[in-house]
């Protein structure tokens, strides 16, 4: 369980405030208006950034302390953070010896599995300026299913895709969220990427991060907050 205890964050303008949790293995979409504080609140949870007061833990753990690198999670930016300098087999390799040494044969065996889930197989010394936008995602996707982490964090990953290939990559980390069991927070600014992906919508809005709501309802119901986020 990833819990947040009356816990402030300061924004450029004002505060976010967070009191909920959010169970393992839920794929849950951040939504909310731009500006509102959705990727600081990632920030907080992957340790770039402190709180002003307040707990966060997972399974009863004070992450308080704990340094970004020594977190439950692993984070995937929208430019998939690849060293254009590396091929692929090098890049995943920090997943599993983040000093950089070149990977061994064991190490190699689970990067070219790790590949191979994602639709990349044969990859391994590709640099990832010779990918596509997609193909770098997937790369990306691999290095996570590698850190085995029990936090998944997007921040818009895909939204430089057509809507086509972010169809594909939003299964591609159903599946791998799926085979780690892990809880998946994806925040997004299109409403269909939470209607396809998440159990979860967690509403980022007016100085507050909304409890989570099952999708469903959520978009049957909506919030005030996200109707006027909307425009209706």
């Amino acid at each position: 369980m990833l819990r947040f205890e009356e816990v402030r964050i300061a924004m450029d303008r004002g505060t976010l405030d967070a009191d909920l949790a959010l169970g393992p293995g839920r794929r849950v979409a951040v939504l909310g208006p731009s500006g509102a504080g959705k990727s600081t609140l990632l920030d907080v949870i992957a340790g770039f950034r402190a709180p002003l007061s307040g707990r966060i833990s997972w399974e009863g753990r004070d992450l308080s302390a704990v340094p970004p690198e020594k977190r439950p999670v692993s984070i995937l930016f929208q430019d998939g953070n690849l060293f254009p300098h590396l091929d692929l087999a090098r890049n995943l390799g920090l997943a599993l010896q983040p000093g950089g040494q070149r990977p061994g044969p064991e190490e190699m065996a689970r990067i070219e599995g790790a590949l191979r889930r994602v639709g990349l197989d044969g990859y391994a010394r590709r640099k990832p300026g010779t990918l596509s936008g997609g193909q770098q995602s997937r790369a990306a996707l691999a290095r996570v299913l590698l850190m085995a982490r029990p936090v998944l964090l997007l921040d818009e990953p895909f939204a430089a895709l057509g809507p086509g290939l972010k169809k594909d990559m939003l299964a591609v980390v159903r599946e791998v969220a799926g085979a780690l069991g892990a809880l998946t927070l994806m925040v997004t600014h299109d409403p269909e990427d939470a209607r396809s992906f998440a159990q979860d919508v967690v509403l980022v809005a007016e100085g507050l991060v909304h409890p989570p709501a099952p999708t469903r309802a959520f978009f049957e119901v909506p919030p005030k907050a996200f109707r006027a986020y909307m425009g209706e």
